[in-house]
């Protein structure tokens, strides 16, 4: 199972590409006369009575941001300001505070940033300075802006200030601001969940820069658009513009660009899972880089990936030097966060090698010099980030009271200045002391704190912290299952069952931001009762040791039944059954694995589905079981299908509750036939688009006319009810590699997503459904039915169909004719529609194996 395995990279070699524009200009700053002003400062102090230039202020300002020091940043500028007001220049004194802005908002105080960056806006408004003497300056102002309402997650108000900016580096000639501005939209559309567009002006920037000459300034801009490219998640086009960077900064000569690229495409080349290459590429850093953070850097991610891949001998021959270094850098927050990464690298290792005891110690020490540089910085976030460490090194040393001290400090700081990443994580901490300590009401309150603050942090989490970068699956996922884990033990509450019930859907809503990379779902509860009181839904758990399985009927109390598993067992049995789904193996095979997940899932609550008269189950399915076909399930007698129609749903807050008008089903077809782009031919599909469009009115564009545009083209300007894609396509657990094959290229689920909110703009008729007949899921890569979720969701369909594993095409264009017949009948469902094809497939000897009718699964709206 691959890790979406993030670093906490460098402040100072992270691009952030609010900075990518914001000192470009600072040499046009005149000179001005020495001002004596009331305080001077020295090492980020203030004392009183000397002579300051208030450009030097700029300057040491502008040092002391680049190495990570924003206290002693913000008090520079804060100075200047002050004195160039004194000395009545209005526009470096707006200069000064949009400065001041930025650094306010690294420290994490955004009522200050606010207030700063509308003072030097209203300082500009004032002198209605818009000519082009002035314009440098609106361009810093309007980029500070924009880093701050993207941080507060205003993503239009983001987009709006980026595109000032560039017009105001446009009338400047400043190329290199404003190439950074169109790169910072592209981050705001990204975050608007605008995929396409956010695309289609990451190439355009491309493409202006491949025209133009070799220099130092294409060099960063490629470089800042890799990096970009590699936080909304597009690693391999990431690493191809970074590897040009890189020659154009090898060609140059430009030694100190070529190390930043080279750590750059390590960093991407991590996340890829290309441990190899990425360490060469570190290593490549450690021969060419001069400066000396950067080396750091980079040997710290170099041991992280020794430690990730349990090569301790490696990982100890890096040990003196990085000491070393990090004992001879000036306290910044880049040295703070240089700290804690080593001292958890070094709680690492104590883990991976027992017979050195006195790691854990070293370990501590580190982390109380990086909480020491914090306080004398004033950096409450930098010390808020290491106490929660230390805390944490505590607890894994079952040293309990010390570590919920420790904890409950980097909480309160954490609250107090609005760091919610480190306050989730910290509650989470709190949580799980607190469950050790047998505190079991303390625990559920800090864990559901925990969960909330996750809630509140979805576009942060996804769009890419600035100091911290999370592992889903190490960082996040485990507050929602622990939490639930504790919610559900020993006979609980409805209280209790109903948050675990909706903490797992929470976490359903997470697993598909990550997914996405952006937090572009928006759940809206939806109560069971409300849609189908016939209906039932099933909510699987899968926890350490143990299945646990909430049911909800209408009108009744929840159901929760569990069986004492473990997480191992219970993944094998799946296993099994995906497996036994294959025709090779026996039916008696298939049928004893298929009857004894029945018995863990479906038989406890027989009776009081068969009492309530329910004929529609919909399973919110947990983790693997979403590998599995529910409709294969056997009791002993019948395949779960023969006795419900059945339905699939990431979560019931994200279920349109409305049934599909039967009079005037429309469909578009888009289909291939014939082979492409390394695809095997699917000769059926022509007479399965054939045959439905004999019996559904349809708009079928065939082959060479199923090409990107015309299918765009048709969503928006025909009216349709249905979508049907009859081509090649994969499901992944990663967006990137999610899509569906047009005769001219892929169709990545994003930009489907946007195909299909085009025509939303023009025409208010819903899509109902969206059948993908000839799609699976990625090979090797357990969580692929991700894909299949995402798509599903994503799409902006209500409903839907689509495979688990790629079908005979023959066998699917006659389940797909089939379906249709069933689906216009009026007073049928589509989950009715599928489960009489289904039967209809059992009755028939050449197709009655689970293997060609239940890997068609409807997902979503059932009705």
């Amino acid at each position: 199972m691959q890790k979406n395995k993030k670093l906490i990279y460098s402040f100072a070699y992270t691009i952030n590409l609010g900075l990518l524009t914001l000192f470009v200009v600072t040499t046009g700053i005149p000179a001005q006369a020495n001002i004596n002003l009331r305080s001077e400062i020295q090492d980020g102090k203030i004392t009183t009575g000397s002579v300051l230039n208030p450009n030097s202020l700029l300057e040491q300002g502008r040092i002391q941001f680049a190495s990570g020091r924003f206290t002693e940043a913000a008090k520079l500028w804060e100075a200047a300001s002050v004195a160039f007001a004194e000395q009545g220049d209005t526009i470096n004194q707006a200069w000064s505070l949009s400065y001041l802005s930025l650094a306010l908002q690294n420290l994490g105080d955004w009522q200050k940033a606010e207030v700063s960056i509308t003072n030097s806006l209203n300082l500009l408004q004032r002198l209605n300075s818009k000519h082009q003497d002035h314009a440098a300056i609106w361009a810093v102002a309007f980029n500070t802006l924009g880093n701050l309402r993207l941080a507060k997650g205003q993503g239009e108000a983001a987009l709006q200030a980026w595109q000032d900016a560039e017009k105001n580096y446009a009338q400047v000639g400043d190329d290199a601001g404003k190439l950074g501005s169109q790169i910072n939209q592209a981050q705001a559309l990204q975050a608007l969940g605008f995929y396409r567009r956010a695309q289609k002006l990451l190439i355009a920037i491309n493409q202006k820069l491949q025209n133009q000459p070799d220099s130092i300034i294409k060099v960063k801009a490629l470089q800042s658009l890799g990096v970009v490219l590699q936080q909304v998640g597009n690693l391999k086009q990431s690493q191809e513009i970074l590897k040009q960077s890189l020659a154009i900064s090898t060609r140059l000569n430009a030694t100190d660009n070529i190390g930043d690229v080279l750590f750059s495409l390590g960093n991407t080349a991590r996340d890829l899972q290309q441990t190899a290459e990425a360490l060469d590429y570190y290593q490549q850093v450690l021969a060419k880089a001069t400066n000396p953070q950067l080396h750091l850097e980079a040997q710290l991610n170099q041991l992280s990936l020794y430690l990730d891949n349990a090569q301790v001998p490696a990982a100890n021959t890096l040990l003196p030097e990085i000491k070393s270094q990090l004992e001879n850098l000036p306290p910044s927050r880049m040295s703070i966060y240089a700290t804690v990464n080593f001292a958890r690298s070094l709680a690492k290792l104590t883990k991976l090698d027992s017979s050195n005891q006195d790691l854990a110690k070293e370990a501590a020490v580190t982390l109380a010099r990086a909480i020491q540089q914090a306080d004398t910085l004033s950096d409450l976030r930098a010390k808020a980030y290491a106490l929660n460490e230390l805390g944490k090194l505590y607890f894994e040393q079952q040293q309990l009271s010390d570590a919920l001290q420790l904890t409950q400090k980097a909480l309160t700081i954490a609250q107090e200045i609005n760091a919610a990443d480190i306050a989730y994580q910290a509650s989470w901490q709190v949580g799980r002391i607190l469950k050790i300590k047998g505190n079991a009401e303390g625990a559920i309150a800090a864990y559901s704190f925990s969960v909330k603050t996750l809630k509140s942090l979805r576009s942060d989490l996804v769009a890419i912290n600035r100091d911290v970068q999370f592992s889903f699956q190490e960082s996040v996922e485990p507050v929602y299952r622990e939490l639930v884990d504790l919610l559900l033990q020993s006979h609980p509450s409805q209280k209790n069952l109903k948050q675990a019930r909706e903490t797992i859907e929470a976490l359903q809503l997470a697993e598909l931001d990550n997914f996405f990379h952006e937090a572009c779902l928006n759940g809206k509860p939806e109560q069971i009762d409300q849609i189908d009181k016939n209906a039932a839904v099933i909510y699987p758990i899968i926890l350490g040791d143990r299945l646990e399985v909430i049911v909800s009927i209408s009108g009744q109390l929840l159901i929760n039944y569990k069986t004492d598993i473990s997480k191992a067992e219970i993944e094998k049995t799946i296993k099994q059954m995906r497996q036994s789904l294959n025709p090779a193996f026996s039916q008696e095979t298939a049928l004893s694995v298929s009857q004894k997940l029945y018995d863990l899932l479906i038989r406890p609550a027989e009776s009081q589905l068969a009492n309530s008269k329910i004929k529609t189950l919909t399973f919110v399915l947990d983790g693997s079981l979403r590998n599995l076909p529910m409709a294969a399930l056997y009791d002993g007698k019948n395949y779960l299908v023969e006795k419900y129609s059945l339905a699939l749903s990431p979560g019931m807050q994200l279920l349109q509750a409305h049934s599909l008008k039967r009079d005037n089903i429309k469909v578009i077809t888009a289909a291939l036939s014939e082979a492409r782009q390394g695809f095997k031919a699917l000769p059926a599909v022509k007479s399965e688009v054939t045959e439905i469009s004999a019996e559904i009115s349809s708009q079928l564009l065939l082959n060479e006319e199923f090409t990107d545009t015309n299918l765009q083209t048709a969503i928006k300007s025909i009216p349709f009810s249905v979508l049907h894609l009859a081509t090649h396509g994969q499901f992944s657990s990663k967006s990137d590699d999610t899509f569906i094959l047009s005769w001219d290229g892929k169709i990545n689920v994003k930009e489907l997503s946007e195909f299909l909110k085009s025509r939303n703009e023009v025409n208010s008729i819903p899509v109902e459904l969206m059948v993908l007949s000839a799609c699976q899921t990625a090979k090797g890569d357990n969580r692929a039915i991700l894909g299949l979720a995402g798509v599903a969701v994503r799409s902006g369909a209500r409903s839907t169909l689509a495979t688990l594993w790629a079908v005979q095409d023959e066998s699917t264009a006659k389940f797909m004719v089939e379906f249709y017949k069933h689906l216009k009948k009026p007073g049928i469902g589509k989950a009715e529609a599928l489960r009489q094809t289904q039967l209809t497939f059992l009755q028939d000897a050449n197709f009655q194996h689970p293997y060609y009718w239940s890997a068609f699964v409807l997902v979503g709206n059932w009705l």
